[in-house]
């Protein structure tokens, strides 16, 4: 499946060259230039590409919308960087610390700015459509990054909260990029709305199951330290299985060590304190479940699609592949 998806990363790194190149004003553009050059993942350009070629064999009509979801998201994690003061970001240091806030914000602004406009290249029958499809996901990320910023701070914060909050943070974005590889591809109204809904239900999955490897991957495969969430007491969905599962003992203690009150201890201790209550609780296994359900919900939206079975085969081990990762 990765050389299946590196047919189209190339694809979208070759297209990409003719974005980042140099402008002025350079304290603007240059921010933006560095941002896209770290490579990432690049998973919604991908999902772009690869949802226009499933209905039309023609990747490459769908190479604007692709670089135009994938600025969108940098955008939003320029913005999520400084809203987190976050140093680092896919290893290199984040735009507000390597420049300044102020820039942070301006250039931020012009990405948002610059992924509408790369939509006029596209047909006015098209570009309403894509145009709609991105104002949604737009505000229905706001949305979810606000609901984050509350839930930090809101003891009444529950499971169906935290789901609600991944749908629009996270997975609507992936909903957004596969339908827009769906409408340029051609795909029937159904099937665009059947693969929206497909790309809720793995954007949570894949959410979820990065809550769990963060603090039960393997190091080696998962690319960055374990337990980077218990050390800055981030209330994932780990934290509200316990709040759910667990008995009030449980309850307390992992409260106390993801609190300021235990700063105290030490990295390793905090990190091995917290897995164990996750573990002892029940928060471990029901996650792993609810991961599960979301991947196999995501896999049904698919067997409805008006495609071969050949082609539906391809989501589905899109799904299966990307919930074996250990990165």
């Amino acid at each position: 499946m990765q050389d299946f998806f590196k047919n189209y990363q190339v694809l979208f790194e070759d297209h990409l060259k003719n974005f980042i190149v140099e402008k002025t004003p350079k304290n603007l553009y240059d921010p933006i230039r560095y941002l896209m050059k770290i490579k990432g993942k690049r998973i919604r350009p991908i999902l772009t590409l690869l949802s226009a070629d499933i209905f039309s064999s023609n990747p490459k009509a769908s190479l604007d919308a692709a670089l135009s979801v994938e600025i969108f998201h940098n955008f939003t994690l320029v913005h999520d960087d400084i809203m987190d003061e976050a140093t680092l970001r896919r290893g290199a240091i984040t735009v507000h610390k390597k420049w300044d806030l102020n820039t942070a914000i301006l250039s931020g602004d012009a990405m948002l700015i610059q992924a509408y406009k790369i939509l006029e290249n596209y047909p006015d029958s098209l570009f309403k459509k894509l145009f709609h499809l991105l104002n949604k996901t737009a505000a229905e990320v706001c949305e979810g990054q606000q609901y984050d910023l509350d839930f930090e701070k809101n003891n009444e914060f529950n499971i169906d909260n935290y789901i609600k909050m991944t749908r629009l943070k996270t997975a609507v974005l992936i909903g957004c990029c596969l339908k827009m590889g769906a409408i340029i591809g051609g795909a029937t109204q159904e099937d665009s709305d059947l693969l929206y809904n497909f790309g809720i239900e793995m954007g949570i999955a894949f959410q979820l199951q990065d809550d769990y490897l963060d603090s039960f991957g393997n190091p080696k495969d998962f690319g960055k330290k374990i337990g980077g969430d218990i050390l800055r007491n981030k209330k994932t969905i780990l934290y509200h299985m316990i709040l759910k599962k667990g008995n009030l003992e449980h309850q307390k203690k992992i409260k106390k060590i993801l609190s300021s009150a235990q700063e105290n201890l030490k990295t390793e201790e905090k990190i091995n304190q917290a897995k164990n209550i996750y573990i002892e609780s029940g928060a471990k296994g029901a996650t792993r479940e609810m991961i599960n359900f979301y991947s196999k919900s995501a896999e049904e939206k698919i067997k409805l699609l008006a495609l071969s079975n050949e082609k539906k085969k391809i989501f589905i081990n899109l799904v299966r592949s990307l919930m074996k990762r250990e990165k």
